[in-house]
């Protein structure tokens, strides 16, 4: 009998994470965008990256009419932006520094980075979707990150 979905919540949130906006656009390049923790690399040889995406979201479809996505590694001070992208029915990119790359993806200004990259494989994982993607650019700019730890957005101490 698998075990109680809020019991995993509460127990994967013992696990801190990095927080990013994971930004695609649709077949008229109307950027979209949402918050995620669920991402990984994959693979170094070649560049691959994983991100899992809730089938629920409003631009779900979004990701399978570009065939691409970028991930932005927020950093410390945006915690009020993955709440923005998190949050549904609002304008998600108003009010936030924001440029359009050259593969036409919304890059969040102030990051600690960002990954763009090529879908190339789709996996059904229950109520979730997981995307492989190949790196086609990227770029850091060494800001500390934003931490998810037990519900709540956390920084380095300053020791690190």
């Amino acid at each position: 009998m698998p075990m109680n979905p809020m019991e995993l919540r509460r127990v994967m949130g013992h696990f801190a994470t990095g927080v990013a906006i994971i930004t695609t656009r649709d077949k008229e390049a109307t950027p979209y965008g949402l918050t995620a923790n669920a991402l990984t690399s994959l693979s170094l040889n070649p560049p691959l990256v994983l991100i899992c995406v809730d089938k629920n979201v409003q631009c779900y479809p979004c990701f399978e009419e570009s065939r691409i996505f970028a991930i932005n590694f927020l950093s410390e001070g945006q915690a009020e932006i993955s709440r923005r992208f998190a949050t549904k029915g609002i304008e998600k990119f108003s009010g936030i520094a924001w440029r359009l790359s050259d593969n036409g993806l919304a890059i969040i200004e102030g990051t600690m980075g960002y990954i763009e990259c090529r879908l190339i494989q789709t996996i059904e994982g229950g109520d979730h979707t997981i995307y492989i993607g190949e790196g086609i650019s990227a770029a850091a700019s060494g800001e500390r990150p934003l931490i998810f730890f037990k519900g709540n957005y956390h920084r380095l101490s300053s020791g690190e």
